[in-house]
C-alpha cells in the first residue's frame, strides 16, 4: 500500500481508500458476514482509511464498519464520514443545517463506536441553508473534540469558496472516473491552489469498469443502477463496448485488469489524493488494492485517451434518485 497526506488536514492515509456506500442497500441487499470479512481484509492489506457516511442506509453502513473494525487500536485507522441528507417520507432530502448536523454526528458517533470522526463531510450542498450555518455548527463540533477535520463531497468551486469564508474546507470528494471528468478543470484546480485533500469516489463508474457487465445484466429492484438511464439502453451498450476495448489493453499490453486500470488511472492525476473503492467480497479486496502499484507511463494514458474519446457520460445519482 502506498500513503498519501491528504492537502492541509495533514492527515496520513491509504492512497485507497475502503468505501461502504455498497453496504448500505442502496446496490441491493448485504452479505454483512462477508462485508465484514471484506472490511477488515482490506485493514490487514494496509488500508487505513475508511469511507462512510449516515445515508448509506442511515446507520446501516456506519453501524457494520465500526464492528469490522472493533478491537482494533483507534489509532490505526482513519474514519471519514458525512453527513447532510436524512430521511423524507420514502425518499431522501437534503438538511445541513445546525440541528441536522449536530444530531447526524452524534448518531455516526453511536453508530460506528467511537468517540471522534476523523474526517466529517456534507455529503450534498444544501441550498436551502446558508453555508455559514453549516459551517458553524461544524467549528463547533471540532472545538468539542467530537470532529477533527472538516471536508465537503459534492461540491463545485463557488459552494467551497462561500463554505471556506466561515471554516477552511479541507477535503473534497468528488466523483471522478473515465467516463466522468468535470473535476478536471475548475474543481482541481481551486483544490491545488487551496491545497484541498481530494478523495474522488466512483472511479470504477458504479460497477461499469468493474469488468463484470454486459447487455445481459439485470439488477435487482433495491438496487438504483435499475432506474437510471446510465445503466440500460442503447448509452449503456455503447459505453460497454468502450469497457471491452479498454479491458482488452488492460489485460494484453499490461497484465491487469480493466477494474485495476480505472482505479490506476484515477490516481495518476497528480491532483487526486486518494480513490474511494468498495467491495462486497473480501476475494476482490487483494486484486482492487493492487492498482494502486500499478503505474501509468505516457504511452498507456494516451492509448487509454483513444479508447474513452468519444464515450457517453455516466453522471451517477444524487440524493434525490436513491
Amino acid at each position: 500500500m502506498k500513503y498519501v497526506t491528504l492537502g492541509k488536514s495533514e492527515l496520513r492515509v491509504s492512497r485507497i481508500a475502503f468505501g461502504t456506500w455498497q453496504l448500505g442497500g442502496d446496490w441491493g441487499s448485504t452479505d454483512i458476514d462477508a462485508a465484514v470479512r471484506a472490511i477488515r481484509r482490506a485493514a490487514d492489506s494496509g488500508v487505513t482509511f475508511f469511507d462512510t457516511a449516515q445515508a448509506y442506509g442511515f446507520g446501516a453502513s456506519e453501524r457494520l464498519l465500526g464492528e469490522a473494525l472493533h478491537g482494533r487500536s483507534r489509532n490505526d485507522f482513519f474514519i471519514a464520514t458525512k453527513g447532510g441528507l436524512r430521511r423524507s417520507g420514502a425518499g431522501v432530502m437534503r438538511d445541513a443545517g445546525a440541528d441536522s448536523i449536530r444530531s447526524g454526528v452524534e448518531q455516526s458517533l453511536r453508530a460506528l463506536s467511537t468517540d471522534y470522526i476523523d474526517l466529517y463531510q456534507i455529503h450534498w450542498p444544501d441550498p436551502h441553508t446558508p453555508f455559514d450555518d453549516t459551517a458553524e455548527a461544524l467549528a463547533k463540533l471540532v472545538a468539542d473534540g467530537k470532529v477533527l477535520h472538516v471536508g465537503v463531497s459534492n461540491f463545485d468551486v463557488a459552494q467551497m469558496d462561500a463554505f471556506s469564508a466561515t471554516l477552511p474546507v479541507e477535503t473534497l470528494q468528488p466523483p471522478y472516473h473515465l467516463f466522468h471528468r468535470e473535476i478536471e478543470h475548475a474543481i482541481l484546480s481551486y483544490t491545488r491552489e487551496h491545497n484541498i485533500g481530494v478523495l474522488v469516489y466512483g472511479p470504477l463508474a458504479h460497477g461499469l469498469l468493474g469488468g463484470n457487465l454486459d447487455r445481459t445484466t439485470r439488477f435487482t429492484a433495491d438496487d438504483w443502477r435499475a432506474q437510471s438511464r446510465d445503466f440500460r439502453g442503447a448509452n449503456y451498450e455503447y459505453n460497454l463496448k468502450r469497457v471491452n476495448e479498454l479491458s482488452e489493453f488492460a489485460s494484453k499490453e499490461l497484465g491487469v485488469t480493466v477494474a485495476q486500470l480505472a482505479i490506476a488511472w484515477t490516481l495518476a492525476n497528480p491532483s487526486v489524493h486518494v480513490a474511494i473503492v468498495g467491495s462486497r467480497s473480501p476475494d476482490h479486496v487483494r486484486d482492487t488494492l493492487s492498482a494502486v502499484e500499478l503505474e501509468l507511463d505516457e504511452q498507456s494514458l494516451s492509448r487509454i485517451e483513444d479508447i474513452m474519446c468519444d464515450v457517453i457520460p455516466v453522471a451517477g445519482p444524487s440524493p434525490e434518485m436513491v
